[in-house]
């Protein structure tokens, strides 16, 4: 069953909230079922942050239920550049974010269903999780074949991965969290989760390749919609709590005090590009001159997402060493991203005016930069 979450019933589930409470008193006894109504990754994400940060789970689980618009979602320690097609994505409108757990990239849509589930430190267990999952499944659908494996993934027929996991443990809370597929578009996943950039080295954590699969291909009638309830019974029937659950809206700043400025944070250019391990760019590619192929090379630098050491190396004869150098030093402390690239390259053009032939050597040096940010 399907309720609002109203500013009393949040209250009343919040018992040792580090902001003001407005004098409500906790009364839930056992557990709590939650359902996103925004399909907005970096609020949703922030409804994490908040539970962890905020309510006292002592006894008192949560399960939060969500979905999210066509997102790529990495892990902490990851490099987005090595995990997913960046260019493809800024072409469809497709969003990144970067969670707070560890873990892989995945790609989120309207198929996709995300679960979390809050416990204390001590009551933290992502199998029983999972089989809690596994056996929410096989009653919609008592000869499914999944499986819950060593690595925390749920996998159908043996071979295919319909889930994937991550989790935060702080110092008293506790989530982990699992994508499970339904019905996402199988094509588009596959075509954002391939990097295309070459040369890159980098400590970040790499994600793990897996063949995947959507439920709904085994069997149509494994909606979301069907799988949210049978997830939602389970936990219930397990946890011994009422089966309802509670829609929220996660930009309510009413219900969950502060909870906007965390979304914030999670959209900016700082957290999801800056929080990028260090790493490096050492690649080349070639340019048509004269019948004949040139060939620039390229070593980048990254660290917190800006360029630390820049040197790019283009035959004199193409393009002048002086100009090379100034393109260099200009990339130096920028943002490792096109945007920044292409107002230098405007900066540029203005030093030299009137040089045609050299604007078009530059826009097609800075066009192949780009290309691999």
């Amino acid at each position: 069953m399907l309720i609002p979450f109203s500013m009393k019933n949040c209250f009343q589930l919040l018992c040792n909230l580090k902001v003001p409470a407005a004098g409500f008193k906790n009364t839930v006894k056992s557990g709590l079922i939650l359902q996103s109504i925004s399909n907005d990754v970096y609020h949703n994400l922030a409804v994490e942050d908040w539970i962890h940060d905020h309510m006292n789970l002592e006894g008192k689980p949560v399960l939060f239920l969500w979905r999210n618009s066509p997102t790529v979602v990495i892990g902490r320690h990851q490099n987005p550049w090595q995990e997913c097609n960046l260019n493809l994505m800024r072409e469809e409108g497709v969003k990144l974010a970067r969670r707070r757990s560890g873990g892989g990239t995945v790609y989120h849509d309207m198929g996709n269903i995300n679960l979390t589930f809050f416990t204390t430190k001590k009551k933290y267990d992502r199998m029983e999780n999972l089989k809690l999952v596994v056996r929410a499944l096989k009653a919609v659908h008592p000869h499914l074949d999944v499986q819950a494996t060593k690595r925390f993934d749920l996998l159908l027929d043996g071979q295919f991965k319909i889930s994937g996991t991550a989790s935060k443990i702080g110092r008293n809370a506790a989530y982990h969290h699992c994508t499970l597929l339904c019905g996402t578009d199988g094509t588009f996943l596959s075509s954002l989760l391939k990097s295309p950039y070459q040369g890159i080295r980098s400590n970040a954590t790499a994600s793990t390749p897996a063949l995947v699969k959507n439920l709904m291909e085994k069997d149509p009638t494994l909606t979301c919609e069907v799988v949210i309830n049978a997830v939602a019974t389970e936990y219930a029937t397990s946890h011994q709590i009422d089966n309802h659950i509670h829609l929220i809206n996660p930009t309510d700043e009413t219900v969950f005090p502060g909870i906007n400025s965390k979304a914030i944070e999670l959209q900016t250019w700082e957290w999801i590009y800056g929080k990028t391990p260090k790493f490096s760019v050492d690649t080349s590619f070639t340019v048509l001159h004269e019948q004949s192929h040139v060939e620039i090379k390229v070593f980048i630098d990254v660290k917190n997402g800006r360029i630390e050491v820049c040197n790019i190396e283009a035959p004199d004869h193409w393009l002048p060493l002086e100009i090379c150098d100034q393109l260099n030093s200009s990339l130096i402390g920028s943002k490792f991203s096109p945007i920044e690239t292409t107002v230098l390259t405007s900066i540029l053009h203005r030093t030299y005016p009137g040089d045609d032939e050299l604007h078009s050597k530059w826009n097609i040096l800075c066009e192949k930069i780009k290309g691999i940010m």
